[in-house]
């Protein structure tokens, strides 16, 4: 092989090694930035992570909202057994009302009825028996806040206070999953709404009506009123019945066709 040839050779050598260098380089500079990027980003994950930790809470439970006025009736509550009997002693209809202070669409009753039912209350015209159910305990976080609420309505009812109570209540309704009011709340709420009795914190966190109350929800669930008649299961809250009979919450103008 002559010395030209051995050139050429070298040169083709040397370029092609050259061009490797340059891939090799270039193959290097993606991972490097492939790398860069995915430190970049995880940074931004923890970042958003202690950011989310350190931002002030939003939850329903972090304050309890006050009564509205619109929704708090004036007329005696008086607890009877594990049910509250709200009215004037003179009124000719008794409504009975089911609900669970953790069932949102009790939330949206009260919101829809609420002024209705105290109205229809002020003015003599019925009684309303609350059946305060504790149907959803598993539904929260911790589990447990349908019995906690129902009982503490039952404590509150002894001091003559369930109707500012149950308004409030409902005017800030803990959501289906998630924590409801602890029962150092519910305290904090039956005394802002007047409860003075000395007896009232340990009814609430011993949970004093609690054997009624599931009593109560066995009672309900077994009541061939409230029972679906395709399914043969309570029909769940909330429910509404009047002279032994299932109210059709489809029609709205039930209450004033109840006071006919």
């Amino acid at each position: 092989m002559g010395g030209a040839e051995r050139s050429a050779r070298k040169k083709k050598q040397a370029a092609r090694a050259v061009a490797q260098a340059r891939t090799s380089g270039g193959d290097r500079t993606k991972v490097i930035a492939g790398i860069a990027v995915v430190a970049v980003l995880a940074v931004a994950v923890i970042g958003y992570v202690v950011f989310q930790q350190l931002k002030p809470s939003t939850s329903t439970t972090d304050t309890i909202a006050q009564a509205p006025a619109d929704h708090v009736i004036s007329a005696p509550a008086v607890r009877d057994g594990s049910t509250v009997l709200v009215g004037k002693d003179s009124a000719s209809v008794t409504v009975d009302v089911y609900e669970d202070f953790l069932c949102p669409i009790c939330g949206t009753f009260e919101k829809t009825y609420g002024t209705d039912i105290k109205k229809a209350v002020e003015d003599g015209k019925v009684k309303v028996r609350y059946h305060i159910l504790p149907m959803l305990n598993r539904l929260s976080k911790p589990e447990g806040y349908s019995t906690d609420s129902a009982n503490a309505a039952l404590c509150v009812a002894d001091d003559g206070k369930f109707n500012a109570f149950h308004a409030a209540l409902f005017a800030k309704q803990p959501e289906e999953g998630e924590a409801g009011y602890t029962k150092d709340q519910l305290i904090k709420l039956g005394k802002d709404v007047g409860v003075t009795s000395a007896g009232f914190e340990s009814c609430v966190q011993n949970n004093t009506y609690k054997t009624q109350l599931d009593e109560l929800m066995s009672k309900t669930s077994n009541d061939p009123v409230l029972r679906d008649p395709e399914t043969g299961r309570f029909r769940g809250t909330p429910s509404v019945a009047s002279g032994g009979k299932l109210v059709d919450l489809d029609n709205k103008n039930w209450l004033s066709d109840l006071t006919k």
